[in-house]
């Protein structure tokens, strides 16, 4: 007998050999696309998505006013400049000394939303307010200009990240952002998921190496700064890719006790001179 497999996505995959089904065969009861259903003889394999990564987005009704103040300001702040140094790479403002946007206006009304969102993020993982600082350590533009785009890469010196969007349509032609997979553990065999004719389906959602998602005006997006992310590149090439981008360190509060694992609070750190020789 060969089982039914079901998930929690909706959809299922049955492989039923009848031959060994019968009146006089156990009974099985289980939930499929929503709908309980009874088999004679089948069992069912239940599937548990197990570990997820969580990444949050938001709209945020950005006014248009605001929206054209703030990006005459980051193109003020590029200048004259078109790019990072390496080649086809988008400007981001970290690199040119532009890494404190938030203090800035028009962009610190914008930054208090992204806060507040940001704590929103803890509580749905489950972290306590009153047990844990949240620090905003750096804010940077990102413009991207026709055929730019940004590596893959992540945040070490970070614990969560967001981005804002500026600009676009949603049809993700001024460069997707791209959040890739930390680890496939489903794909069973190193590298199978990658495709090339291999056994597993192409776009299987529990072998998904990526996830892409199209820019557009107010959209916020939250996720851990250790995963691996890029910005595909822009193919519109009349359009530019503006969006801010935020880094947050979390820290033990400045009182209370110190959980383990949580650097202390800044406050408490001694900033040391370097020793004269």
């Amino acid at each position: 007998m060969r089982p039914l497999l079901a998930n929690h996505f909706g959809w299922s995959f049955r492989s039923i050999d009848h031959s060994n089904a019968g009146p006089s065969g156990p009974v099985f009861l289980c939930r499929v696309n929503g709908e309980s259903e009874r088999f004679e003889g089948v069992g069912v394999l239940q599937l548990h998505q197990l570990f997820p990564t969580v990444v949050a987005t938001t709209q945020f009704p950005l006014d248009p006013l605001q929206q054209a103040s703030c990006m005459q300001a980051l193109l003020e702040l590029r200048g004259a400049a078109e790019g990072n140094p390496n080649e086809g790479c988008a400007w981001t403002g970290d690199l040119h000394g532009v890494w404190q946007l938030h203090q800035q206006q028009p962009f610190q009304a914008l930054a208090q939303l992204v806060v507040e969102q940001a704590w929103s993020y803890l509580d749905s993982l489950g972290f306590a307010r009153s047990q844990v600082a949240l620090h905003l350590q750096r804010c940077w533009p990102v413009i991207s200009d026709w055929d730019q785009a940004v590596g893959r890469h992540h945040h070490p010196n970070a614990h969560l990240s967001a981005v804002l969007y500026l600009t676009g349509n949603g049809s993700g032609e001024e460069g997707m952002l791209r959040l890739h997979a930390s680890h496939q553990p489903n794909e069973l065999v190193a590298g199978l998921a990658v495709g090339y004719g291999g056994p597993i389906a192409e776009g299987h959602p529990f072998n998904q190496a990526h996830w892409d998602l199209a820019p557009r005006p107010g959209l916020l997006v939250l996720f851990p700064s250790s995963l691996h992310h890029s910005v595909l590149p822009n193919d519109a090439p009349d359009e530019l890719r503006c969006s801010i981008s935020f880094d947050f360190a979390l820290t033990a509060p400045v009182q209370g006790g110190l959980p383990e694992y949580l650097a202390p609070h800044p406050r408490h750190w001694d900033s040391l001179d370097e020793p004269i020789a």
